[in-house]
């Protein structure tokens, strides 16, 4: 019979395009943190790049309780909001997700659209809104409007991240746990809770980054004494490029990692022990 060749032209051009285009997408992601790296340990006076020798110089300035002490303030402030919209996505987002399970997927189907609608609508259109309201109603700009708005934007985050691992989770445990003679808040601190961690912690982790970073809803929610980093960040930018802008983006890109190394280690699955 005539050995049949088959044309590699395809599968060539395939892994060219998946390989080529691949890597390109790596180096515009990776290129601006490497460079806003190497432009923070810069002995110069001004972000420039190349940068000018090696120094710890803009470091210790951000360290500098005078020097820098707008950016303490306003990185205090960006910690504190973003900690409270974790604790606040806490309190919607696992009842919420515990609720859905326990529902008809018909229902589900309606709720969840509106629950995971902040996802959609644009953040800035969201802060201008939340503002025209709260003035509406008689609120003014302030730390505590701003957590809510980051709760209500970053919030359903955390409610998609739960809800992944929920539709993992066998109903028959909680069955099981009842059945025991387990009331419902020991069901839900032995085995629910503890089966929908991983979740939990990986959406605590998204709220927490995104709210720290954000901008639109703190510009808007924000008042005059509530400076928060990012914004700080722009004016720092737009006055004088201030080289402390890069140390403040090194430690928030270590910051980052760390957390994603501490995700991986701690939400790793562990290996079931085999029986001897």
């Amino acid at each position: 019979m005539r050995k049949q060749y088959e044309n590699p032209l395809p599968a060539l051009l395939y892994k060219l395009f998946v390989y080529g285009f691949g890597t390109l997408c790596v180096i515009y992601l990776v290129a601006p943190i490497v460079i806003a790296l190497m432009m923070s340990f810069t002995s110069g006076q001004t972000l420039k790049y190349p940068p000018q020798g090696f120094s710890l110089r803009w470091y210790e300035a951000l360290l500098d309780p005078v020097r820098s002490a707008t950016e303490q303030t306003a990185a205090w402030n960006s910690l504190k909001i973003a900690g409270l919209a974790v604790l606040g996505a806490l309190l919607f987002a696992v009842p919420a997700t515990i609720g859905m399970t326990r529902m008809k997927r018909s229902s589900v189907s309606t709720i969840e659209p509106l629950l995971l609608a902040p996802l959609v609508l644009p953040s800035l259109v969201y802060g201008l809104a939340a503002l025209i309201v709260a003035n509406f109603i008689g609120f003014q700009p302030s730390l505590w409007l701003t957590v809510i708005g980051h709760v209500v934007v970053f919030g359903p985050l955390m409610y998609r991240a739960a809800s992944v691992v929920a539709q993992g989770i066998n109903p028959s445990l909680a069955e099981a746990s009842t059945t025991m003679g387990a009331n419902w808040f020991m069901t839900l601190r032995r085995v629910t809770l503890p089966l929908l961690l991983p979740g939990i912690l990986a959406g605590a982790f998204l709220v927490f980054i995104q709210s720290l970073d954000n901008v639109s809803v703190s510009l808007f929610l924000a008042d005059a004494k509530t400076t928060v980093l990012p914004l700080r960040m722009f004016a720092l930018i737009e006055e004088s490029l201030d080289v402390r802008v890069a140390a403040i983006s090194g430690i928030l890109i270590a910051v980052t990692l760390l957390g994603l190394l501490v995700a991986r280690r701690v939400l790793a699955p562990r290996p079931v022990p085999e029986n001897s």
